[in-house]
């Protein structure tokens, strides 16, 4: 330790997302290369001496208290714990977060001095691990509000790479053994006798660890949440959800020096005739077991919602990835004019 191969795959993937912005004190972190990241793994973050860093992934993440503040974090995997490296401005962004953190970096105030703050979540603290829809982001629950964090990757790739290394470093954890399961049958294993309805799908690992993976339901919850917002669709069958994934909405802000842009988080769901953004509820649901009460706000929200026969033409960027996408539709005042019309000529 470490292996050639494992100094090139962190290496390889220390690179921070173009088009997100982080701090100062992270664009260092994301500089290392090879034995210097495992390095200053060893030395700065790592809290046993004899862990090894496994895997390293840049990403957006949210964290339980604090369900609308999306930060940019370097997770770091090791045989012990993982660790979130966020960057400074994360403790201040929020005043709720004085007794989440309980820091003090006034002694801090030097500008050739960069902190970092690291949060840890040790891995036999680690109790589910939520896979969101197409593998798009993963939420981690531990024993207690202050222990889950959702990794918002928008990659399927990085998801199942990261949910792969996890099993494999979970799987040399010393836990007592869970007693032997009395066989059961599919049914019995996966449905309720009550309701009939399909639970969604859970693969107990062997450290006792739950890896919980969406079922075709949340597919058709999310479609009936579409289909009210789409006027004139009766038949729920013939909508069909064509695509879902987590993007920005991109806001230029006026009257600033240079060309800057805010980038506001939204899902994207298009089907046959409409395109829509919703703000989506990434940490909250489904409930962890110590909720007392159901969150504040829905799962999905809906921000805007257009018809894909008013869209006049897409322009694309010609940078790498990820593309940016710009919609521009026939701005109608009203858009079922020629219906009612209709409705109104030829009566019922």
């Amino acid at each position: 330790y470490p292996s050639e191969f494992l100094l090139q795959k962190i290496t390889e993937d220390n690179q921070i997302p173009v088009h997100l912005h982080v701090s100062v004190s992270l664009q260092y972190v994301a500089g290392l290369k090879g034995y210097a990241l495992v390095e200053f793994f060893h030395g700065n973050i790592a809290e046993v001496e004899n862990e090894e860093l496994r895997h390293l992934m840049w990403s957006s993440v949210l964290f339980y208290k604090t369900p609308n503040l999306e930060v940019m974090a370097c997770v770091l995997l090791s045989t012990k714990a993982i660790y979130f490296v966020l960057d400074d401005s994360f403790i201040h962004a929020d005043e709720h977060q004085s007794d989440f953190w309980n820091q003090d970096n006034s002694d801090c105030d030097n500008s050739s001095f960069h902190l970092s703050c690291c949060f840890v979540l040790k891995l036999n603290d680690l109790q589910s691990v939520n896979v969101g829809l197409f593998d798009q982001y993963f939420r981690i629950t531990g024993h207690s509000a202050n222990h889950i964090v959702t990794c918002l990757t928008r990659d399927s790739y990085n998801t199942h790479t990261f949910i792969q290394q996890l099993m494999a470093v979970l799987s040399l954890l010393a836990r007592t053994p869970s007693p032997e399961p009395v066989d059961k049958d599919f049914y019995s294993e996966f449905g309720s006798k009550t309701t009939g309805k399909m639970e969604n799908y859970e693969l107990i690992h062997s450290s006792r660890v739950k890896f919980i993976y969406p079922n075709e339901e949340e597919i058709g919850d999310l479609a009936f949440l579409v289909a009210e917002r789409m006027h004139g669709l009766t038949n729920l069958q013939s909508l069909n959800i064509l695509l879902y994934a987590l993007a920005f909405q991109v806001n230029h802000v006026e009257g600033s020096t240079q060309n800057t842009s805010s980038l506001q988080p939204k899902t994207l769901i298009l089907t046959s005739s409409d395109l829509f953004l919703f703000d989506e509820d990434y940490i909250s649901y489904p409930l962890p077991e110590f909720a007392k009460e159901p969150p504040k706000r829905d799962k999905y929200q809906l921000a805007d919602g257009r018809r894909i026969r008013d869209l006049d033409r897409v322009l694309m960027g010609y940078q790498t990835y990820p593309q940016a996408l710009t919609f521009v539709f026939d701005d109608v005042q009203n858009q079922d004019l020629m219906q009612n019309l209709t409705l109104d000529h030829f009566g019922e």
